[in-house]
């Protein structure tokens, strides 16, 4: 069984320790495959994609389920047409015994759907504890969002925080996956100093073609190519290349600081390359502790 929470001292020693996945709908075969590559126990969030339905979403979360890790379902506020649909989705989980986790985002939609503006419209609802969610995972952005001005984005931490605790939810953040551990521990800092004090999941992208990374990064405002290539230790000249975390990693593990950061983990997003992340994962945590960077 993966590790409940740990010590935060834990985290220098082990940073992928009680890691996490994401996969879609559509990656069920791929986890199949690679289901032997990953902790039993291990959170799986299954995302909330325009192009799957109801149908694909729910047999994810079995299928994760099935072979012994805990499903964390994606509620998207933005796509969600109506109450109605939202609540569908929630009791279809709660069927399958999958929607003790979720994780609430606003989504990609420049217009909602229906009528959630965002994750904390959906929080507000009542509906999650209603259909049996206990925990509740939200986003946070590090090097900020390409849509939404700072201030925003902290106000917003903020509101779905102090949400979750008049529930009486538990809650993390995951952030946006990025490729310079400086900003992201810097953000974590100040999160903290603002009295946010749930878990984070810091994002790290699996191991991936450099071209698809590079589309990633520019896409979701996370740096320049060049400051991309030059910090996370690829070579722009090669885009045919595959990049892992590894640098990224081990940057972060060596700036942890316990006092400060408080409970860290990470997250993989896969961007499809779900058996590809699952193996670098256990390759990684193979190595002997001076190789991976652990301690450092």
């Amino acid at each position: 069984m993966n590790p409940g929470p740990t010590a935060p001292c834990a985290v220098r020693t082990a940073p992928l320790e009680d890691f996490s996945l994401e996969m879609t709908g559509k990656d069920v075969p791929h986890l199949e495959e690679a289901h032997h590559l990953i902790p039993p126990g291990t959170r799986i969030n299954v995302t909330f994609l325009g192009n799957e339905d109801l149908r694909m979403r729910l047999a994810a979360a079995r299928a994760v389920k099935r072979l012994g890790f805990v499903p964390v379902p994606h509620l998207s506020a933005r796509r969600l047409a109506s109450r109605a649909e939202l609540e569908e989705f929630l009791e279809g989980l709660r069927a399958d015994g999958t929607g003790e986790h979720v994780f609430v985002v606003g989504g990609d939609p420049a217009r909602p759907h229906g009528p959630y503006e965002d994750a904390l419209a959906v929080i507000r609802t009542g509906l999650l504890e209603r259909y049996g969610v206990r925990h509740v995972g939200v986003s946070g952005y590090p090097e900020g969002h390409p849509a939404i001005a700072g201030p925003v984005l902290w106000t917003a931490l903020a509101d779905k925080t102090a949400a979750l605790a008049r529930r009486r939810l538990n809650g993390h953040v995951t952030t946006q996956f990025g490729f310079d551990a400086d900003p992201v521990l810097s953000w974590v800092a100040e999160t903290r100093g603002r009295g946010i004090d749930l878990p984070i999941r810091i994002g790290v992208p699996g191991p991936a073609g450099v071209r698809r990374l590079v589309s990633y990064a520019t896409r979701f405002g996370v740096g320049t190519s060049a400051s991309i290539a030059r910090k996370y230790g690829f070579s722009l000249t090669n885009l045919m290349a595959t990049a892992g975390p590894d640098r990224f990693l081990r940057a972060l593990t060596a700036g942890y600081d316990p006092a400060v950061h408080g409970d860290l983990k990470v997250h993989f997003y896969t961007f499809g390359g779900l058996k590809a992340t699952a193996e670098w994962a256990a390759a990684f945590a193979a190595r002997p502790a001076a190789e991976s960077g652990a301690g450092a």
